[in-house]
């Protein structure tokens, strides 16, 4: 999971930024686009309850960088 920088550039639904979501096994992405970094947690619950309804399973672990730029 990572949270991309802000864009200069306002997408045309008006957001900034980019939440990139990957599962480890099937290397399926999910990219969310929001408005500011506050809206990421939420975009997360929502985009968790779809896939746990639609795969009929648990999101037991996430992986993220702690915020930290990786070059």
């Amino acid at each position: 999971m990572d949270l991309c920088i802000p864009s200069r550039t306002m997408s045309r639904g008006g957001n900034y930024y980019g939440l990139v979501i990957v599962d480890d096994f099937s290397r399926f992405t999910w990219t969310l686009f929001i408005i500011t970094k506050d809206d990421a947690f939420h975009a997360f619950k929502k985009l968790t309850k779809v896939v746990q309804n639609e795969k009929k399973c648990y999101i037991y672990a996430i992986k993220t960088n702690h915020g930290e730029i990786s070059k």
